[in-house]
């Protein structure tokens, strides 16, 4: 998971813009490669080809801290420290190769961020699947306890945050800010705050969206433009499916391992690719709610799915209805609220 907000990087590019000439401009992306004996560096940015770039004698390098918003902070940091992973900030000079300054967010920083802020919306979260609303609380659908069904509650404020999934992703970077009004039931949501107990919590953070979950047999798989023609269960209607180098597959087997409620098997499963998929073989594919009915970005795919359709189907089933939605810190489990 990668989480740098956009507006942190746009802080960060301010202050280094106050210091650059005309001449100079900033680079924004990942290390895609590193060669340290010929000292030059391939960053490749969000969307684009990767820029070999030249490391010199006088190339500054800095480290900052995930979610830094200015390099008041900054550390040297010697140019064999870089490595591939790293997320870079580079000035370059008006030929564009030579390196002024690079600033570095280590890839393993991001990491132990990620799993803690992904460890603190376990810990003082709750989520599951809009109920209703009721004044400024939301009520989320009845889950099933020892004790009983019980009815999750966010308690919301006008200090709240609320985010909202983009269409067609379900990245945290990715989503946009929003308000309580937007949230209707049958959303995911996920919030984090104050919890008075398993199942209240006084929200600081709510993400949300909406969902789409389908299941149907494949009838062609075209690998050069990564789609996947599904005829849809039940319907018998034609679906496109586009994959993503951030959509994610699963192989299933004939008998899942045992034990958990649905996202907990997705989980344990293989990693499949497009390969994988082949004409005739049943999947179930999820997707944010997107503009256009008859085509899905696919979150999660996953093939060879009959025993998963026929658990889902069934009301003692370990699952229950297929939900979908995020893996990263902020969104709902992949498959599987409970």
């Amino acid at each position: 998971m990668r989480i740098v907000h956009i507006a942190v990087i746009a802080v960060l590019l301010s202050t280094l813009a106050a210091g650059q000439t005309p001449a100079t401009k900033s680079l924004l992306g990942t290390v895609a490669s590193i060669n340290k004996d010929a000292k030059t560096l391939d960053v490749k940015p969000d969307n684009g080809a990767p820029v070999p770039v030249n490391l010199l004698g006088t190339t500054v390098v800095q480290r900052v801290a995930p979610g830094a918003t200015s390099l008041a902070n900054a550390t040297a940091m010697p140019l064999s420290d870089i490595k591939a992973g790293d997320r870079v900030l580079v000035t370059v000079g008006s030929g564009g190769k030579d390196a002024l300054r690079v600033v570095v967010i280590p890839a393993t920083d991001i990491a132990k961020r990620d799993d803690a802020d992904r460890q603190d919306w376990v810990t003082r979260g709750i989520s599951g699947v809009v109920a209703s609303k009721n004044g400024s609380q939301i009520l989320l659908q009845k889950v099933k306890t020892p004790f009983g069904d019980v009815q999750p509650v966010i308690a919301t404020s006008e200090k709240t945050k609320f985010r909202r999934y983009s269409p067609d992703s379900v990245k945290f970077a990715d989503a946009q800010p929003s308000k309580f009004d937007d949230i209707a039931a049958g959303d995911q949501i996920r919030a984090r705050g104050q919890k008075s107990d398993a199942t209240k919590v006084d929200a600081e953070e709510v993400i949300f969206g909406t969902f789409l979950t389908k299941a149907g047999s494949v009838v062609s798989v075209d690998t050069s433009k990564k789609e996947i023609s599904l005829k849809e269960l039940g319907s018998g209607k034609t679906l496109i499916i586009k994959l993503t180098p951030d959509s994610t597959i699963k192989q299933m087997s004939a008998a899942p391992a045992a034990g958990g409620n649905v996202g907990q098997i997705i989980d344990r499963l293989p990693a499949g690719t497009i390969d994988d998929i082949k004409p005739g073989t049943s999947i179930v594919v999820s997707s944010a709610k997107g503009s256009d009915a008859d085509r899905m970005t696919a979150i999660t795919v996953v093939t060879n799915a009959d025993a998963l359709i026929r658990m889902a189907s069934t009301p003692s089933g370990r699952g229950g209805t297929l939900v979908f939605g995020g893996s990263d810190g902020g969104g709902v489990n992949v498959l599987g609220l409970q």
